[in-house]
């Protein structure tokens, strides 16, 4: 069974950082493509950033600059380093299994002074 856990979330004032980790279980991470994705309250999933089995990266023009995802394939973990962050980047992130759609519970950021 897949199961992604999603933590390292909360609250940090405008410019703040935070770094998110996704923990990954029941499928071969080290070959798979990782997302993360976020949902801003009353808006729908929005993609972030993915990271491929070969490292390459690719982020929305919105956090590009900003945001770094990377992997951790002996710990099966995925993470999204945040800077410079933004009211506008509060949501609820998600990890995201490839183009399978499975994600986990999420973690909150709020960017709030």
């Amino acid at each position: 069974e897949v199961q992604l856990v999603e933590s390292g979330g909360g609250l940090v004032q405008p410019g703040g950082s935070l770094r998110l980790s996704c923990a990954a279980s029941g499928f071969d991470f080290g070959s798979s493509v990782l997302n993360w994705a976020r949902q801003a309250p009353g808006k729908g999933l929005e993609w972030v950033s993915g990271i491929y089995s070969d490292g390459r990266t690719y982020y929305a023009i919105s956090v590009k600059g900003r945001f770094t995802i990377s992997r951790d394939n002996a710990q099966n973990t995925v993470y999204l380093h945040m800077n410079s962050l933004k009211p506008e980047d509060t949501g609820v992130y998600y990890c995201v299994l490839g183009r399978t759609g499975v994600k986990g519970q999420g973690t909150q950021v709020t960017v709030s002074s």
